[in-house]
């Protein structure tokens, strides 16, 4: 059972954005927190991570580096365009930053919304837009040889 503090946590502030430079963990516990908001029918979690491979090679990490305050901003500036086009009622990026090494999460969105439609095609949109649009720059670790990177649509 969930307890009315939970309930209230919930309310409080619907969007939350971080740029980490330790670890990220896979979930949120987020999620729990807004299944509790009226309306939430669905909530779906995306998770990236660094691939161990690229067409230059064996990657062994990437090392990311962003631009500060700019890139807090954008990355809400997603949470609240995708709650326009979407409907989307919360929501959550955490983006890393400094080396990654293989194989790690390296960013995971988080939206709750009405609907299972809605909500996937809010972390799809999210995503699509953060990898080609945030302030963030990354270099892939090849053989002991740093490559940047160009951002690429998928």
């Amino acid at each position: 059972m969930v307890s009315e503090t939970a309930f209230e946590a919930a309310a409080e502030s619907p969007w939350r954005i971080e740029v980490a430079a330790g670890t990220i963990v896979p979930h949120t516990d987020a999620v729990v927190r807004w299944q509790l908001l009226p309306g939430v029918g669905a909530t779906v979690t995306f998770t990236g991570q660094v691939r161990r491979d690229s067409q230059a090679g064996d990657v062994s990490a990437i090392d990311l580096e962003h631009y500060p305050g700019m890139s807090e901003r954008l990355l809400l500036q997603l949470l609240q365009d995708a709650a326009a086009r979407w409907g989307i009622v919360a929501g959550e990026i955490v983006h890393r930053i400094g080396l990654v090494p293989a194989g790690e999460t390296i960013v995971r969105v988080s939206v709750a919304s009405a609907h299972r439609r809605e909500a996937f095609e809010a972390a799809a949109g999210i995503m699509d837009t953060l990898k080609t649009s945030a302030p963030f720059w990354k270099r892939e670790w090849i053989n002991g040889q740093a490559h940047w990177v160009d951002a690429v649509k998928h």
